[in-house]
């Protein structure tokens, strides 16, 4: 790895490990570094920790399950927009150009108002952005045209205003007074309610999309060019665009089936990673997944301890990424390269 990476992955791993320290230590109920050190070590080696149960409770059944969510899901938008900013070759591209979020929205939204359970949520929205993107890949690939990833794009916004359609349509059908509710909280975005065995169906999906997406990091590098030098290269870039679409669609729909449509981070963080440690992808990838667990983790932190009530998260990535990303505009001729 050149050297010129290592203070770039070394700023990241810190922003990720302050983010870890400061959700687990800050909150109603504050906990010591000291304490959350003693129950931290004290169950890694099987004995009772000595402080107080009540600060256990919190560090592993509190706090733990949603500073774990906060990771897995900042990581993940952030990887899949690193990857599909430098599949389509453009800065402004995020993991729901395909419509994967706005897919997953509408099977949520359908399962709330089918008064189903966590799991058929969850699984619903799940669903709901692996067809959209497969929607969108299947109208792309039967339009003929000269650059076919503009036409994937193209595709994906007008799939995605159409899902939003179907969005608010169930939500003008549904219980005013329990389900609309229900809905907008959660199309917000929030980790509030996450619980234990919510991290099952979420560490799955977004650490197989993770795993393929960093496999393929050397061959991002060739798919960033364009179509025809990617080709004399010898890639094969239809199957190799199908793999990466659909990693990157897995970690975005099991992301928003567990918190709901949290945007900006899968915009914004690779963009700051890029600064960090430049364009090759080898080390961009990595990069850009411990930038965005740890830039969740202070954004979930505050959202729980900046008011008396809780803010969701979609609120506060909007107000915090749009004035940062106006900034980062400015300087996008000397970063994406």
């Amino acid at each position: 790895m050149p050297r010129s990476a290592a203070p770039g992955l070394l700023i990241a791993f810190a922003v990720l490990i302050a983010g870890l320290l400061l959700a687990f230590t800050v909150g109603r109920y504050p906990v010591s570094l000291a304490a959350l050190l003693d129950v931290l070590w004290s169950r890694a080696l099987g004995r009772p920790p000595s402080a107080p149960a009540a600060v256990e409770h919190v560090v592993l059944l509190v706090r733990g399950p949603r500073v774990m969510a906060a990771l897995l899901v900042g990581s993940a938008l952030a990887v899949a927009g690193t990857a599909f900013q430098g599949l389509f070759r453009n800065p402004l591209v995020s993991p729901d150009i395909l419509g994967a979020s706005s897919g997953a929205a509408l099977g949520a939204v359908l399962g709330i108002y089918f008064s189903l359970g966590v799991i058929g949520i969850e699984s619903l929205a799940f669903v709901g952005g692996l067809v959209a993107v497969a929607a969108v890949y299947v109208i792309g690939s039967l339009l003929q045209a000269r650059d076919p990833i503009l036409v994937l794009v193209l595709t994906g916004v007008v799939v995605g205003a159409l899902l939003g359609a179907g969005i608010g349509l169930v939500k003008y059908l549904a219980d005013p007074y329990n389900q609309l509710p229900a809905m907008t909280f959660w199309l917000l975005g929030s980790l509030a309610a996450t619980t234990a065995s919510d991290l099952v169906p979420l560490a799955g999906p977004v650490a197989l999309g993770t795993v393929v997406l960093v496999a393929l990091r050397w061959r991002l590098n060739v798919m960033s060019l364009p179509e025809d030098e990617a080709r004399t290269l010898g890639v094969a870039t239809g199957p190799l665009r199908i793999t990466i679409v659909v990693a990157a669609t897995l970690v975005t729909s099991a992301s928003v089936a567990t918190s709901g449509i949290i945007g900006w981070v899968g915009l914004v963080v690779p963009h700051l990673a890029r600064a960090l440690v430049g364009p090759d992808f080898p080390r961009l990838v990595p990069t850009a997944a411990l930038l965005g667990g740890g830039y969740l983790l202070f954004i979930d932190t505050l959202a729980r301890t900046a008011a008396p009530i809780e803010i969701p998260l979609g609120i506060l990535t909007a107000v915090i990424g749009t004035p940062f990303f106006i900034w980062l505009l400015a300087g996008m001729q000397r970063t994406w390269s």
